[in-house]
């Protein structure tokens, strides 16, 4: 058991972006550093889901078991008010994501129930079906190289109206 994970009671699953050695993983460590968050370990996804890069190179899990690979991430033990900046991080308020349980698990080890951010419901299986229902197994440096920071993207875009666009177009 991790010290002092009595502070941090809630699981997430990070499979893109914010794992370590990736462009947003600055969030965690600061997370880290304020004791919010806790790395607990390299996890995947006990059954296969699709991940796929959408617009700007952003990763998107998508909710639909049993469809594309078993992800690979990292999890990590937070606490609410590090729940609460990730929430705001990943757009929940806005439609970007949603936070959903689903079962991880080490290599040879047991399996546990953590949250992670999966495409909102409404674009997901149309996402997979735009990618060619190919996904990846791991999102990581390669993958990374497409990804757009959000300080970096055209003014007054969003990445809802983005992978709405993205979802819709021919």
């Amino acid at each position: 058991m991790v010290v002092g994970v009595e502070k941090r009671d809630h699981l997430i699953f990070v499979y893109g972006t914010l794992k370590r050695g990736l462009p947003n993983y600055p969030l965690m460590e600061g997370l880290m550093a304020g004791n919010d968050a806790v790395l607990v370990g390299s996890y995947s996804t006990e059954e296969a889901h699709p991940l796929v890069l959408g617009p700007n190179g952003i990763p998107y899990l998508i909710n639909l078991p049993g469809s594309g690979q078993r992800v690979k991430g990292e999890v990590y033990s937070v606490s609410d008010r590090a729940l609460s900046v990730l929430d705001d991080f990943e757009g929940l308020s806005v439609g970007h994501y949603e936070r959903l349980p689903v079962r991880v698990a080490e290599v040879g080890g047991d399996a546990v129930e953590a949250e992670a951010y999966f495409v909102q419901r409404v674009f997901g299986e149309g996402l997979w079906k735009k990618k060619g229902e190919v996904g990846l197994k791991e999102y990581g440096v390669e993958e990374a190289k497409e990804y757009v920071r959000k300080e970096n993207r055209k003014p007054g875009s969003n990445a809802v109206d983005e992978v709405r666009e993205f979802v819709l177009s021919c």
